[in-house]
């Protein structure tokens, strides 16, 4: 293998090219052959839209649809790990709404009855989120993950409304505003192989395997 081969296939650069797809559907993406069996995914899988990847600071989540059974498991680890509760209203991670809502053209009472699948912030490069709220409340951390400061927020609601995918949450109780933290706590306990986290050491390492 060429060194310049080697050098473009490197943790950080491989964290960058998923970033600018974060959150996005796979669809018309050719994966190599070692990168799918890592993701635990087909190419048939990615030409059909099923998967789904958002790049952690810890590694690719990768979310595959057709994996997901609708359990909600995911949305209960991350309440209990990041509220002290089990709320699918304030998750992080959305398969409530998507499962029963038809959101997106899927869920139960949709055409696509039974595709549904966890849903979460794109943490987009130019946050719509974060330029709405009046209080300057959401912004990046060393990590470079954007988050809402509970200290700030004052739970206006205009970052929900601002987010194409209006992803973050304000709690009722609390008044505070919320979206993912890229804690990874959705990936916990899911039972069906539907969400995983792979680290970009082997996501490199797959990506250099062709």
């Amino acid at each position: 293998m060429s060194e310049e081969k080697k050098g473009f296939a490197t943790k950080e650069v491989t964290r960058r090219q998923f970033l600018k797809i974060s959150g996005v559907s796979l669809t018309g993406l050719v994966l190599s052959t070692p990168l799918l069996t890592l993701m635990g995914c087909t190419q048939k899988q990615v030409d059909d839209g099923s998967v789904t990847t958002w790049a952690f600071p810890q590694g690719l989540l990768v979310v595959n649809k057709d994996k997901c059974t609708g359990c909600q498991r995911c949305e209960i680890n991350c309440t209990l790990v990041n509220d002290g509760c089990v709320s699918s209203y304030i998750s992080r991670v959305k398969v409530t709404r998507n499962l029963f809502s038809g959101r997106n053209d899927t869920g139960l009472y949709s055409d696509n009855h039974f595709v549904y699948f966890p849903d979460t912030c794109r943490q987009c490069a130019e946050p719509a989120c974060g330029a709405a709220c009046p209080q300057g409340a959401i912004s990046a951390d060393e990590k470079g993950v954007k988050k809402v400061d509970p200290e700030k927020c004052i739970g206006c609601g205009a970052c929900v409304n601002a987010c194409p995918w209006h992803m973050p949450t304000v709690n009722p109780v609390t008044g505070k505003s919320s979206k993912c933290v890229q804690c990874g706590a959705c990936v916990e306990g899911c039972p069906s192989g539907a969400l995983s986290i792979i680290p970009w050491e082997e996501v490199a390492a797959a990506s250099q395997a062709v």
